[in-house]
């Protein structure tokens, strides 16, 4: 995501030099600090209020690294939108939108301000807690498993011209299957490089990833737990997670699970004459943007 480097807003008595922004919002929050939205509010010390916060990602005049949280939700995805279309903007939040200061970035951020000092966290002396630091990606787990739901769901046509649908049969298996599919759970996975692996040892846990997943149905998650965000025609892209396990769909087609005892692994689950109505069901309870 760009950023600009031309807005500043208050940081202790220090003038920031935005780098990035992101929203922490129910419908939108990024799924790397948790797997929901009150999980993800945690991860940075916040209340999970309904509306949702800013995050303002950027150096003070020293450099050091700070997270301004404002609640100002729609001045952020204004300026975010903009980034987004190659448009200059200049976030510059009011000061009386600002509801923290927090030391250090949630998040991995990947360009500096110019003319300061390289970032660095602020001092013991300019922080009244611990630095923020993004979650550890470098090995996999639940950090690592949803970034990679995150892509999936943003390169859906990618990943899903790699499975075969004829892949999901199971000549065993018929119409009453054990995994709750009707036989079209993945028996054929592609793992982190695109191969083709057995998914065989994957089905106990996509039949609990389903189960789990169907239980939100009569008994809501935590908010955030399922979302609902715009596909291609009439379609939804869904997101769901729980302990554990991610899952990506879309509401008229296939679906993927990732599993924390499954590194690097994408598991493919079939529409079967369960799958859909399940979609369906958890499209409906889903939060959606605004």
């Amino acid at each position: 995501m760009a950023g600009t480097d031309e807005g500043a807003v208050a940081a202790e008595d220090d003038a920031l030099y935005v780098l990035t922004a992101v929203l922490l919002t129910p419908a939108k929050f990024p799924s790397v600090l948790g797997d929901d939205y009150p999980e993800a509010c945690a991860a940075l010390g916040l209340a999970p209020l309904a509306d949702g916060y800013g995050l303002v990602l950027g150096q003070d005049g020293d450099g050091a690294r700070w997270t301004v949280v404002i609640d100002d939700v729609s001045l952020v995805a204004v300026a975010i939108a903009s980034w987004d279309c190659g448009m200059e903007y200049d976030l510059s939040p009011d000061e009386r939108t600002v509801v923290a200061a927090l030391p250090g970035w949630p998040l991995a951020v990947a360009v500096a301000a110019p003319g300061v000092p390289a970032p660095h966290d602020p001092g013991p002396e300019d922080a009244d807690r611990p630095a923020l630091a993004p979650p550890d990606t470098t090995t996999w787990g639940p950090a690592q498993r949803r970034l990679g739901a995150d892509e999936i769901a943003l390169q859906w046509a990618l990943w899903r011209e790699q499975v075969d649908d004829a892949d999901f049969v199971r000549p065993d298996a018929g119409a009453d299957s054990a995994d709750g599919t009707g036989g079209d759970a993945a028996n054929g996975a592609k793992g982190a490089d695109g191969a083709a692996t057995d998914a065989r040892k994957g089905h106990s846990g996509i039949r609990r990833v389903l189960a789990e997943a169907r239980s939100y149905i009569d008994t809501p998650p935590p908010l955030g737990r399922v979302r609902s965000s715009f596909a291609t025609g009439d379609a939804r892209t869904l997101r769901a997670d729980g302990p554990g396990w991610s899952l990506v769909a879309r509401t008229d087609d296939i679906a993927f699970v990732l599993l924390d005892e499954e590194p690097g692994e994408v598991l493919p689950v079939g529409r079967g004459p369960e799958l859909p109505g399940l979609l369906e069901a958890l499209d409906k309870m889903a939060v959606r943007p605004s």
